[in-house]
């Protein structure tokens, strides 16, 4: 047998070689490409949560899902005013008795509220907690509410009886018997903050669903917006939509009558209520409010429910960055659109 010459030794480990660095370039590129990671459903704030979470590696990935959903579940102990332990729970036990001081993030969605509740002129007002109850009480023993239920509850409503003291993060009641529920803002608030935990562990893009809440930052793996379906109201099946949206670096909302409701009798009430009138906000049957903060979108989508689609059009065009979309109960098929909502429709 002939021995290979030394020429072509060299020309055929150059080869190899030339194959090997292009190996590892390769596996280089393959490693360098953003890693995917979604979340399983988790039950939290009485609804479903998902996470998906874009990044440079599973690692940090994985990583922002934890942080987030550690956040969410914090918010979640310190805002449930149905849990005996919650900060919210011992506001509304002591705070028409004595300043209560509670944690920086409570204090922060305290605040907020009032800023919502004073644009809105009360439409969004988390001092709804007594008319909450009643109808909860009213629903449960098949009764309507009676004027003189509702006129006592009025009595007890509105955020100028709660004051909040910025010096110690504190908060009390001026009247006996307020009671404070955040579930009109708490999902939007939650997932503002589980998208920040999400950026602070590296995460380069990724999307926040607290029960159709939704937060969203970044591109997708395919380097997209981010497509939320609006669920079309007048079919029963929840993955029935009537529109898409395009997002990124956005929050949206959708409030409506279709999924939550008080069932008296053979009528069906909203559990959206107009704290003016303690009565329930049954003019539109899905409101959805696109926003840069969730916060905004979820307190929004509260207060033009309860305003209707002329006087709750007339306050988005005067809000920034905050567009909507509307249904009307009467016809469950049609779309009524703040000036700049289109071109967040996905064509």
């Amino acid at each position: 047998m002939q021995k290979m010459k030394p020429q072509k030794i060299k020309f055929v480990l150059a080869v190899l070689t030339a194959i090997f660095i292009f190996y590892l370039l390769i596996k280089q590129l393959e490693n360098k490409k953003p890693a995917y990671i979604e979340s399983q459903n988790k039950i939290v704030m009485n609804t479903i949560a998902k996470i998906i979470a874009i990044g440079p590696d599973k690692k940090i990935a994985q990583s922002s899902i934890d942080a987030a959903f550690k956040k969410i579940y914090r918010l979640e102990r310190l805002m449930n005013r149905y849990d005996a332990n919650s900060q919210l729970s011992h506001i509304n036990k002591l705070a028409a008795k004595e300043p209560v001081k509670i944690d920086k993030d409570l204090f922060d969605i305290l605040r907020q509220s009032v800023y919502y509740s004073k644009i809105t002129n009360g439409a969004f007002d988390i001092t709804v907690g007594p008319l909450v109850d009643l109808w909860k009480k009213c629903a449960e023993a098949n009764s309507v509410p009676t004027d003189q239920q509702l006129e006592q509850v009025k009595k007890i409503i509105g955020h100028d009886k709660l004051i909040l003291d910025a010096n110690d993060f504190s908060v009390r009641f001026t009247t006996e018997g307020v009671s404070l529920d955040l579930g009109a803002i708490a999902k939007g608030f939650a997932t503002d903050k589980a998208v920040e935990e999400m950026k602070k562990r590296g995460a380069t893009g990724g999307l926040v669903d607290i029960g159709g809440q939704i937060g969203c930052f970044g591109l997708t793996r395919k380097n997209g917006n981010w497509l939320i379906g609006i669920r079309n109201p007048a079919k029963s099946e929840s993955n029935q939509v009537i529109a898409k949206l395009a997002l990124s670096d956005m929050a949206v909302s959708t409030s409506g009558n279709y999924e939550r409701f008080y069932k008296i009798g053979d009528h069906q009430f909203s559990h959206i209520f107009n704290p003016a009138t303690e009565k329930n906000a049954d003019q539109l049957a899905s409101v959805t409010i696109i926003s840069s903060s969730g916060t905004c979108a979820d307190a929004l989508s509260t207060a033009v429910s309860v305003l209707g689609a002329e006087k709750g059009l007339a306050l988005i065009e005067k809000i920034g960055d905050t567009e909507a979309i509307l249904i009307p109960a009467d016809n469950k098929n049609s779309l009524i659109k703040s000036s700049g909502a289109e071109k967040f429709i996905a064509k």
